[in-house]
C-alpha cells in the first residue's frame, strides 16, 4: 500500500505500553477495568511487596522511594505511562512523582464526588487504608464534592492483607471483614454508599457485599480506565496489542506457584522478581 494509501492511525500512532504500579496485588483491579475497555493494550505490572503495606507508611518514607523507583522501572520497561494505582501514594507522592518523570502518571483519586452525588440517604462511607484516610487531599475531597453529605472515614490495614490472602489462594476470615465494616453498620441516617479507597479493596467486593447487602460499593477503576484511553489519544499511541510478553515484577521474594497461576489469570504471562 502507498504511503498515500495508509491510515492516518498507522501513519501517526505507535503501539502503547504501561506500567500499572501499585504496593500489592490490589492495582490487579485496576488492571481488570483498563482491560475491560481496551483489551489490547499492552500493560506491565509491578508489585512493591518488599515495602508494603503502604497504608502505615509516612509520607516522608513514600516520596523518598517513588520516585526514584517509577523512573527506574519506566526506563527498564520501556514504558509510556504509570498508572499509580494506589490510593495512598497518589494521595501522598503523586507531586513528587510526576515533578521526577517526564510521561503521562494517572493517580488514583477516590470516587467521593459520585458516591456523594449518588447518595439518596445523604450518609456515605470512604474506606481505605489509615494512610488514606488521613489525608487533606481526602478532607479536599469532602469539602468539594461532599457538601450536605455525612461522611464516615474507616482506615483498614487487615483488609489489605485479606485481598493478598485472597488472590494467592488462602483463606478469608468472615469475622474480621464482618468486623472490619462495623462501623459502618447501624448508622442514622443509613449509609447507602462506600467508597472502596484502596485498589485491594475491590478484591473483596463480593464478601464486602454479602456483609452489607443494602450499600453500592464505589471505585475508581472505570474511571482510571477512561483516564488511560484519553491519554493515549492525546499523545496519539495505539492501545494495540505488542508481541512483547506482559510481565509482572515484584520487589519481594513471593514467587509461589500459587501467585505465578494468580498472575497469568489476568493476562501477564510471568511473574519475576526484581530483589537483589
Amino acid at each position: 500500500m502507498s504511503r498515500t494509501g495508509e491510515s492516518s492511525l498507522g501513519r501517526r500512532r505507535k503501539l502503547a505500553r504501561g506500567l500499572v504500579f501499585d504496593s500489592g496485588v490490589g492495582g490487579l483491579s485496576v488492571t481488570e477495568a483498563i482491560r475491560a475497555r481496551m483489551p489490547e493494550l499492552h500493560l506491565d505490572y509491578v508489585a512493591d511487596d518488599a515495602f508494603r503495606p503502604y497504608g502505615n507508611k509516612t509520607p516522608a518514607e513514600l516520596n523518598a522511594r517513588l520516585p526514584e523507583l517509577l523512573s527506574i522501572l519506566s526506563d527498564m520497561l520501556g514504558s509510556d505511562f504509570i498508572v499509580l494505582a494506589c490510593n495512598t501514594a497518589s494521595t501522598t507522592a503523586l507531586p513528587s512523582i510526576r515533578a521526577e518523570l517526564s510521561l503521562p502518571v494517572i493517580g488514583v483519586v477516590p470516587a467521593i464526588k459520585p458516591a456523594a452525588a449518588a447518595s439518596q440517604t445523604r450518609h456515605i462511607g470512604v474506606l481505605g487504608t489509615p494512610g488514606t484516610v488521613k489525608r487533606a487531599y481526602v478532607d479536599r475531597l469532602i469539602r468539594d464534592f461532599a457538601q450536605g453529605c455525612r461522611v464516615s472515614l474507616k482506615g483498614s490495614v487487615a483488609l489489605v492483607d485479606a485481598a493478598e490472602r485472597k488472590l494467592s489462594g488462602g483463606p478469608l476470615d468472615k469475622t474480621l471483614l464482618a468486623a472490619e465494616l462495623s462501623e459502618f453498620q447501624n448508622q442514622t441516617p443509613p449509609i447507602d454508599h462506600i467508597v472502596m479507597a484502596c485498589t485491594h479493596f475491590p478484591l473483596l467486593k463480593d464478601e464486602l457485599s454479602q456483609i452489607m447487602e443494602d450499600v453500592t460499593w464505589v471505585d475508581s477503576g472505570a474511571a482510571i480506565a477512561r483516564r488511560v484511553e484519553a491519554i493515549l489519544q492525546d499523545a496519539k499511541l495505539s492501545p494495540a496489542a505488542q508481541s512483547r510478553a506482559q510481565l509482572a515484577f515484584t520487589t519481594g521474594t513471593d514467587l509461589r506457584d500459587e501467585r505465578r497461576a494468580l498472575f497469568r489469570r489476568r493476562g501477564f504471562e510471568r511473574l519475576l522478581s526484581l530483589s537483589a
